[in-house]
């Protein structure tokens, strides 16, 4: 009897164990895994296969099932193609079939309510993946909060819009279905987050690059409201330069693009053809005739080859996730209001793209600027960024006008219109801190944050000097160790650190200050808005220059 008590007195922890990993949600119950303390539930379904007669359109709920569904490896990655040769993912698979999220969780009673934070993952909306080891959440948990990642249709998947398409639906249009996907995925765990120990009043939802454009379109969605406590972006929004395409113009986009995919179609059929004339009539005919169901019938792996999406593809206002355009909803103070916190990296484009190959002088750099703030007030402008010799070209000057124009005067022009707006909180800091020298002899790095095979005779290029686009990822989520490539010191992991906290302290509480960590105000209230420096040295700069810039700037193409 004595070892029958003793048995069972090993027995019962171990059963407790057990069902932790196993959750309920309203779909059915899953098991995930324990990771030393950590439960994490990996390809969890929030929405339905978008395949089939589903390929463009609004997600669709995700089907119940009986019995336990495992949930201990990654779902799919969403489909693209190889274009940032540099992207490392958690699973080898790309498909069609790719609305799963990712959960870990440090609950140990499931009864928590811990705070939650959820990533979309960037990419230029047309590659990446939740499963990229640099947003896995074991490291954010640990800190004491929920973290996940969600994927997203990407491309043309994601971001197709056509006149057709747009006569299925309700509301006439198109589109954005990979934000409509995000949405899902938000409303999935404010459904579901309590069973794994969340508070879905407490939700936090970020991105980086395109996964921060979108966290800006899903602010000023009317699909939104309410579904999400705070957010956070790092570098980017849908709020720049120009306004964002309506409608009619994506769908005519949309249309050159199907025609583009049936004359591609048409030269397959047609490539062994001995009389050119009759295939090229062979072809127009099929143009004409190519419609949703022909696309809809096409594998994906062969949609994606024919469209050939090489650009940040084109999202709109579709009357239903975007009603109107974003800067308009910002203006009135219709977006989603809650506390924001926003940043970008001191390096995120260099000179060189603005230079188009040309030689790193004052004049070359206006004529590449001009394309886009025109020839009146050019010479303003390079006095407002200090670039007045050709030294300045390829220094901290001509960097800041390169990011600029990437993306850095867009993450401000969203963060400023909220401040402006919502009477919430709003955060800014530069990230600056470069990344080490690669502990990996032959390689050079990539826009999207990894490295690259450097090419034959390629000459080896100096260490930057600041944090380029994406280097802030693994310091943020404390994913430094998932990235072998860069010979981490000690002094990036401190920093790590101190990233990371104020990521976890303002998903935890909507303020991103605590103890150990310099005092961050937020910019609210302020003519010059203090912009906390994250580097070895962090300290907060209110730099009067870099607000008459974009001041200037946005008088220029909103006033």
């Amino acid at each position: 009897m004595k070892k029958l008590i003793v048995s069972l007195a090993f027995l019962f922890p171990a059963m407790g164990m057990m069902a932790q990993t196993q959750v309920k949600t309203v779909e059915g119950i899953l098991e995930g895994k324990d990771l030393s303390g950590i439960h994490v539930f990996k390809g969890v379904p929030f929405a339905a296969p978008p395949v089939g007669n589903l390929r463009w359109k609004a997600p669709q709920p995700a089907a119940h099932w009986e019995g336990v569904r495992m949930a201990k490896e990654y779902g799919p990655n969403p489909m693209q193609e190889n274009l940032f040769g540099d992207m490392n993912f958690g699973t080898k698979k790309n498909s069609e079939d790719c609305l799963y999220l990712n959960i870990w969780t440090p609950a140990k009673t499931m009864k928590e309510k811990l705070p939650v934070l959820i990533y979309f993952n960037g990419g230029g909306l047309m590659a990446g993946s939740g499963s990229e080891p640099r947003y896995a959440g074991d490291a954010m948990a640990r800190k004491g909060i929920i973290s996940i990642t969600a994927n997203y249709r990407e491309g043309i998947f994601g971001f197709f819009a056509h006149p057709q398409l747009s006569k299925e639906t309700s509301y006439k249009g198109s589109g954005n279905y990979g934000f409509m996907d995000q949405v899902a995925a938000i409303q999935w765990v404010k459904n579901n987050i309590e069973a794994f120990g969340g508070d879905p009043d407490r939700i936090t939802i970020v991105g980086e690059s395109a996964g921060s454009m979108s966290v800006s379109a899903l602010m000023a969605s009317p699909l939104c409201q309410g579904l999400f406590a705070q957010a956070m972006g790092s570098s980017g929004s849908v709020m720049g330069f120009k306004k964002i395409a309506t409608l009619k113009e994506a769908e005519k986009n949309g249309m050159e693009l199907a025609q583009q995919i049936a004359k591609g179609l048409a030269q397959q059929g047609d490539k062994n053809a001995s009389d050119k004339t009759s295939s090229d009539k062979k072809a127009t005919k099929k143009i004409a005739k190519l419609g949703i169901k022909d696309l809809r019938a096409l594998p994906a792996e062969e949609l994606m080859k024919l469209a050939s999406v090489k650009s940040v593809p084109t999202y709109n206002i579709d009357g239903y996730f975007l009603t109107e355009q974003p800067v308009e909803t910002f203006a009135k103070g219709n977006q989603t209001k809650v506390p924001l916190l926003i940043g970008g990296n001191n390096q995120e484009m260099t000179p060189w793209a603005v230079l188009m190959g040309k030689q790193p002088t004052v004049e070359n750099l206006k004529a590449g600027a001009k394309a886009t703030f025109g020839e009146a007030n050019i010479d303003e402008l390079f006095r407002l960024y200090g670039i007045n010799s050709d030294k300045d070209v390829l220094e901290q000057p001509g960097i800041n006008l390169a990011s600029d124009l990437f993306l850095d005067y867009s993450t401000w022009k969203w963060g400023n219109m909220h401040k402006l707006t919502s009477g919430q909180p709003v955060y800014r800091y530069r990230y600056c801190h470069p990344r080490p020298a690669m502990a990996i002899k032959g390689k050079v790095a990539g826009l999207a944050g990894g490295v690259q095979d450097a090419k034959d005779g390629q000459p080896v290029m100096p260490q930057d000097k600041g944090a380029v686009h994406s280097a802030d990822i693994e310091y943020a989520m404390g994913t430094l160790p998932t990235n072998r490539i860069y010979d981490w010191q000690p002094e990036d992991y401190m920093i790590s650190d101190i990233f990371s906290q104020y990521y976890v302290n303002f998903v935890k509480t909507g303020n991103p200050n605590g103890l150990g960590l310099v005092e961050w105000p937020s910019t609210n209230g302020k003519t010059i808005a203090p912009v906390l420096q994250i580097d070895v040295n962090t300290y907060v700069k209110a730099d009067e220059q870099m607000e008459k810039r974009y001041d200037f700037i946005d008088h220029l193409f909103w006033k």
